[in-house]
């Protein structure tokens, strides 16, 4: 059983993958921005994130979206709708929590398939 881990920290790393599977540490955008720039920052490193391990937005498995005001679910949509490539939506839960800073206004916590 092989464990890999990339940008290990102290608390952390930002991506492990296990059987073919990537898991990534979650993503938030720019703490300053409105919830869709955040929205279209925190996929922009899920984006990069996937690509150093050899995956891709279209080998997403599971999605779980945290947004710190379910009023901004329709804006947070609109640039998710745009991102995901027809035909490949992941398994998705969306819902309310407060955030570690109050500034933040969403989270993404994605995981997907490793190509092998």
């Amino acid at each position: 059983m092989e464990i890999q881990r990339f940008e290990t920290g102290t608390r952390m790393s930002r991506v492990v993958v296990h059987n073919q599977t990537v898991y990534l540490a979650g993503q938030v955008g720019n703490a300053s921005d409105d919830v869709a720039d955040q929205t279209r920052e925190a996929l922009a490193r899920v984006d990069a994130l996937l690509k150093s391990v050899g995956s891709s937005r279209e080998d997403l498995l599971q999605v779980i979206i945290w947004l710190s005001d379910m009023a901004d679910f329709e804006a947070m949509n609109s640039v998710w709708d745009a991102w995901v490539p027809a035909g490949h939506a992941p398994a998705r839960a969306c819902g309310e929590a407060r955030l570690a800073r109050p500034e933040l206004k969403v989270e993404l916590i994605v995981t997907a398939a490793a190509r092998g």
